[in-house]
């Protein structure tokens, strides 16, 4: 059995067991986290699509650590003028394993 879910404006494909990297939540590690925003679910040749949501189906999940990801760098360079500027980031992310997943009707 899997499902399709929306977080952080991105959509994933859960099964249970399986550990997502999504956009940051909320919580410490070891936290319950329910995603009631479950476009499709499928369970062999069972498949429910949601039109945008499948009524009454949830997936849960547990909240594994808190992390950032890697860090991209970026560079502006301007020939002749001696302008240089350099700058990066590190986007947090939350690590979730699926506990759970419960179709709806």
């Amino acid at each position: 059995m899997y499902a399709v879910i929306k977080t952080g404006g991105k959509q994933y494909s859960a099964s249970k067991g399986d550990v997502l990297i999504i956009e940051k939540l909320d919580g410490e590690a070891g936290a319950e986290v329910i995603f009631d925003e479950v476009l499709l679910v499928a369970d062999g040749p069972d498949t429910i699509i949601g039109a945008p949501f499948v009524k009454g189906a949830k997936v849960t999940g547990k909240v594994v650590r808190q992390a950032k990801a890697a860090k991209i760098n970026a560079f502006n360079y301007k020939p002749k003028k001696n302008e240089r500027k350099r700058w990066g980031h590190r986007q947090p992310e939350t690590h979730v394993e699926i506990v759970s997943i419960k179709a709806g009707k």
